[in-house]
C-alpha cells in the first residue's frame, strides 16, 4: 500500500532537544601545531587569539586552536554528545586540555573508554583475543625496524603503543589483564615525509608477508603499522551497535584517509578544508 502525501504529517519542531552524537577526530581536525597553522594558512589564527588544546610530554603548549575552531568546539560541547575518535592512547589523551565527558575511542580503536573513563570490558576482551597471537610478530617487527634505523643514521623515531587487555588464556582461569603491544608509530626526525613514505614502501617490499596481518597508515610525518583487527571503524561500529541510542542521529569529522571508514558509518560526515582527506578529494 503506497503512502499518499495527505497521509504524511508535516514536521513540527519539538522544544525537547535531543543531542546528536558527534564523533570527532582530534589532531588536525579540531586543533593542530603552529607549523601546520602556517602551512595551511588557517584563518582567524592571529597569535594573540590562539588557545592551546594540548601539551607535550614536558607540559608545554603544543597544539593550538584558531578562533573558528574554538567556536566550533564550543558549539560541539554545548549542542552535541561529543565522542572522541583518535589515534591517541590513554596517556596521550591526558595531554589534551579539552573537556570530554562521553565515550572515547582511543589508540586507533583498540581502546573504548566509557563515560566513566573506565575501559569497556567486552571490548578489552575482544581486542585481547586479536592482539595476543600477534605479540611475537609485533616484537620481531620492532627488532627489524631498529636494525633498519641503525643502518640509516637513526633517522626514524619509533614509538610503541601498549595497553592492558584481558588475557585470552589466563593461567588461573580467571579474568587477568595483560600488557600487550598494539601498534608501532614512526616519525622521521627531520620531518621528511618522503623519506618516511619510502621506508614504508621498503618495509612492504622486503617483507610482503606483513600485509597478511598488518596494514600501514601514513599521513605526513606519521606512519603507523597496525594489526588488521585494530581500526577506528571496528570500534565505532561496535559503539553504534551496542552502546549508543540508535534513534539519535550521528555525524563526525576527520582529516585523514584512515578516518573515512569510521565516518562512513555515520549519518553525516565531513572533513576540514585542509589535510590528507581534503587533498585526496580535491585531487579526484
Amino acid at each position: 500500500m503506497s503512502i499518499k502525501p495527505s497521509n504524511i504529517a508535516p514536521f513540527k519542531p519539538d522544544s525537547l532537544i535531543i543531542k546528536p552524537y558527534a564523533l570527532m577526530d582530534l589532531d588536525d581536525t579540531l586543533f593542530q601545531t603552529q607549523r601546520k597553522i602556517e602551512a595551511w594558512q588557517l584563518p582567524t589564527a592571529e597569535k594573540e587569539t590562539l588557545l592551546y588544546a594540548s601539551v607535550n610530554k614536558q607540559g608545554e603548549p603544543l597544539s593550538l586552536m584558531t578562533q573558528r575552531q574554538q567556536l566550533f568546539f564550543n558549539w560541539l560541547a554545548s549542542s552535541t554528545e561529543l565522542i572522541v575518535v583518535t589515534a591517541r592512547d590513554r596517556e596521550e589523551i591526558k595531554r589534551v586540555k579539552l573537556n570530554f565527558d562521553s565515550w572515547q575511542v582511543l589508540t586507533h580503536g583498540a581502546v573504548i573508554l566509557q563515560p566513566s573513563s573506565e575501559p569497556l570490558q567486552a571490548w578489552q576482551q575482544h581486542i585481547g583475543e586479536v592482539l595476543w597471537p600477534l605479540q611475537g610478530k609485533l616484537n620481531q617487527l620492532v627488532t627489524l625496524i631498529e636494525a633498519y634505523n641503525h643502518n640509516h643514521q637513526d633517522q626514524l623515531k619509533l614509538a610503541l603503543h601498549h595497553d592492558n587487555f584481558l588475557d585470552p588464556k589466563p593461567a588461573s582461569g580467571e579474568n587477568q589483564l595483560r600488557k600487550m603491544l598494539i601498534y608501532l608509530a614512526i616519525k622521521h626526525r627531520q620531518k621528511d615525509a618522503i623519506a618516511l613514505e619510502q621506508f614504508g614502501k621498503w618495509l612492504l617490499g622486503e617483507h610482503p608477508d606483513l600485509s597478511h596481518d598488518y596494514y600501514i597508515h601514513s599521513n605526513a610525518n606519521n606512519l603507523a603499522i597496525l594489526p588488521k583487527g585494530i581500526h577506528k571503524r571496528h570500534a565505532v561500529a561496535y559503539l553504534l551497535e551496542q552502546c549508543l541510542d540508535r534513534v539519535r542521529p550521528s555525524f563526525g569529522f576527520g582529516d585523514s584517509l584512515a578516518d573515512l571508514p569510521f565516518l562512513q558509518q555515520l549519518d553525516w560526515y565531513g572533513t576540514p578544508n585542509h589535510g590528507q582527506l581534503h587533498d585526496h578529494i580535491t585531487s579526484q
